[in-house]
């Protein structure tokens, strides 16, 4: 539709040119109501780009409900306006990094204990398409600096207030992250923004303070080798202990096995005392098959009859 514009003032001027040559007024005339044609037409046709959602202003009544989606659209010239809102994912962000723009520098906070706390942060949001003429309506086109950064500073500030410093840089930080995330999405949302995501890039905080607590986070390290060397030194002498229990009441098992070995052994002999004078008899030579005994009845003992008498034969 620029180009529609630009040759219609171009037909116009052409046209102003020609009323001043007597013989060309008619052309001039031509032209310039061409031109004013052109110019009408131009203006009647609105294209919304991708990824954005048009706003239509009537003159005589004000905000229209209804958005326009993306493609091209017709309007009354001169009574309808359209104001154009990217509805893609947009960011921003609030860091050091960014101190020379205007607003957009990083948050200085407060922790709970009253110390100055530095926050970078970047926020991801997008508007409600369906609702882009309430947020035209109730915040404009420069919703971002006027609601959406100023809310940013609010519920950090708010969040951060929460926490000690020593939380914040070491295991509070997801807890911070979320409470600003579910204050912030609560406060946009009521101006039709949808909040994607809160990424805290970094927290800052005093250096006296940063290093009483690196200094007490390496005491604390430092108990607990000697505590985990404790526990590995009691682990130790519990496996001695149980090491030295096993080994006793193996004795025991063992001893008690020998014992029943001798009392069953005694009660063989008992019933069967010929099995000594065999075993006697065995030591002396295995090939003598009768010996002489010093007894009072001086006998001869006949080795094979031993043998059958034997109840391990």
């Amino acid at each position: 539709m620029g180009i529609l514009l630009i040759v219609a003032l171009v037909a116009v001027v052409l046209g102003i040119g020609l009323l001043a040559q007597p013989g060309r007024r008619s052309l001039g005339t031509a032209l310039i109501l061409t031109g004013l044609l052109l110019g009408v037409v131009s203006r009647s046709f609105v294209v919304v780009p991708a990824g954005h959602v048009g706003v239509v202003f009537n003159v005589f009544s004000g905000v229209q409900p209804d958005a326009l989606d993306e493609g091209l659209h017709f309007v009354l010239p001169l009574v309808q306006e359209v104001v154009l809102y990217d509805a893609r994912l947009q960011e921003v962000t609030l860091s050091k990094s960014n101190a020379r723009r205007v607003g957009f520098g990083p948050i200085q906070a407060r922790s709970k204990e009253g110390l100055d706390i530095g926050v970078d942060v970047t926020v991801q949001y997008r508007i409600e398409k369906a609702k882009a003429p309430l947020l035209h309506k109730e915040v404009g086109p420069a919703y971002r600096e006027t609601m959406v950064v100023p809310q940013i500073r609010s519920k950090v500030r708010d969040a951060v207030g929460l926490f000690n410093a020593a939380e914040l840089i070491s295991t509070r930080r997801g807890d911070l992250e979320r409470s600003v995330t579910t204050a912030l999405r609560e406060a946009l949302e009521q101006k039709h923004i949808v909040l994607e995501s809160v990424l805290l890039r970094e927290i800052r905080i005093p250096d006296t303070v940063a290093r009483v607590i690196e200094e007490k986070q390496t005491a604390e390290q430092q108990v607990q080798i000697e505590e985990n060397r404790r526990r590995q030194a009691e682990i130790a002498a519990q496996r001695r202990v149980i090491e030295a229990q096993a080994e006793r009441d193996a004795a025991i098992l063992k001893a008690e096995g020998e014992a029943k070995a001798l009392e069953l052994r005694g009660d063989a002999l008992k019933r069967y005392p010929q099995v000594i004078q065999l075993t006697v008899a065995e030591k002396l030579s295995p090939n003598i098959k009768t010996i002489m005994l010093p007894t009072d009845g001086n006998f001869l003992l006949d080795l094979r009859k031993l043998e059958e008498a034997s109840p391990n034969r």
